[in-house]
């Protein structure tokens, strides 16, 4: 899928590989990675030796549904070329332990050297959420409300739980809100559970279930979490499933992927709170409007920070819009056009059997969008490197 990179791969032992960097876009910041390999290369923690990098470059080969898959952290340095992978040894430098995906019952928790960085709630509310979201300045990105009561914070729109995906209008049930009548997405798997020193990656399945008990339909989704070495990167991809029969999205702005960032970096407070989508359009101005990334940036216990959603290019009807709100609110959302005031309706039906793919990235950063370089970090993941991986 989009956020993956296909390459083929010769048969070799294993420490007799190269990885090939090819057609790789200039720009600043590190390129995160996740390509499927063949099954020929073994699992494990690999070192790409990359000159310039700052320090060793790990890269993590692990098995997922009966594939293979290496995920790394490309330096913020030129990459283009062919570097030695080899698997890490113990002479190599010491690392921290990176990721560790913890259940701690219904829930998972996200650590990141042993530091906490999410966790993924199936235990409270009518759907998945990821609370808190720690950025890289130790403090959680996200409002606590109404998972925590923090004085200060905003008590509106309780349903709007730090991070997760819904939708206002699924054949005609509400799974936005959490009022009479709502819809319900309930985990009826964990296909997927990885740890390791580059990244920690979650898959489940769900399926959408009316008031009424009966399914509507059924997803996959996939976190994909990265260690950077200055801000935090989580992919999130979604396949929606059409398992019951056809499925109609509602035009409506409740909707669809969203987060509710801190209430001191909201635009309301004029305390430094700022929405910028890809155009330059600021504030109000970027709602309803489709755009390929938007960040939205403010204070957090006493230092600028920001989170940028950047929509992938094969995501369904990209460059998505946006509801996104100067109180707080952060949603990309394709099918509220009329109430954002498009000429045409944004419904969609699904057909029986049919599916449809979203993806995002995530980058909770320091500063604000023009020092966090957000245009740069969206080229670079949006024209990905072509990278082979060949015997050595």
């Amino acid at each position: 899928m989009g956020l993956t990179l296909a390459f083929t791969v010769s048969t070799a032992k294993a420490d007799r590989w190269q990885l090939i960097v090819r057609t790789a876009r200039p720009g600043a910041g590190e390129l995160p990675i996740l390509v499927e390999v063949s099954p020929s290369l073994p699992a494990g923690d690999y070192v790409l030796e990359i000159p310039g990098a700052p320090g060793p470059i790990i890269a993590q080969v692990f098995g997922e549904a009966g594939k293979r898959w290496l995920g790394s952290v490309l330096p913020s340095v030129p990459v283009q070329g062919t570097y030695r992978l080899r698997p890490r040894s113990s002479s190599d430098p010491t690392i921290p332990e990176g990721f560790a995906l913890e259940p701690r019952g219904a829930n998972i928790a996200v650590l990141m050297d042993q530091s906490l960085v999410s966790e993924y709630r199936t235990d409270i509310g009518a759907k998945p959420f990821l609370f808190p979201l720690v950025g890289p300045t130790g403090s959680s990105y996200t409002r606590a409300y109404p998972m925590e009561t923090l004085a200060g914070e905003d008590r509106d729109h309780p349903h709007q739980r730090s991070f997760w995906f819904t939708h206002g209008k699924v054949n005609g049930i509400d799974f936005w809100s959490e009022e009479k009548g709502h819809g319900t997405i309930k985990e009826t798997a964990r296909k997927s559970i990885v740890s390791g020193p580059m990244l920690g990656r979650l898959c489940t399945s769900d399926d959408w279930i009316g008031p009424d008990g009966r399914k509507v339909c059924e997803d996959d989704r996939m976190l994909t979490f990265y260690k950077t070495r200055n801000a935090r990167v989580i992919d999130f991809e979604i396949v929606l499933k059409a398992t019951e029969g056809p499925v109609t999205f509602g035009d409506t702005k409740e909707g669809m992927f969203g987060l509710r960032v801190a209430s001191s970096m909201d635009v309301n407070r004029k305390r430094g709170g700022r929405i910028v989508n890809a155009e330059g359009l600021v504030d109000d101005q970027a709602w309803g409007k489709a755009s390929p990334w938007v960040d939205y940036s403010g204070p957090v216990n006493g230092k600028t920070v920001g989170i940028a959603i950047l929509n992938h290019p094969g995501s369904f009807r990209y460059p998505t819009t946006w509801h996104v709100r100067t109180y707080g609110l952060f949603a990309a959302n394709p099918f509220g056009w009329h109430d954002f005031g498009l000429s045409k309706p944004g419904d969609y039906t699904l057909h029986a059997g049919g599916k449809l793919w979203f993806a995002y990235r995530v980058i909770l950063h320091e500063g604000d969008t023009r020092s966090a370089r957000i245009a740069d970090a969206f080229d670079r993941h949006s024209e990905p490197p072509g990278i082979d991986a060949t015997a050595g």
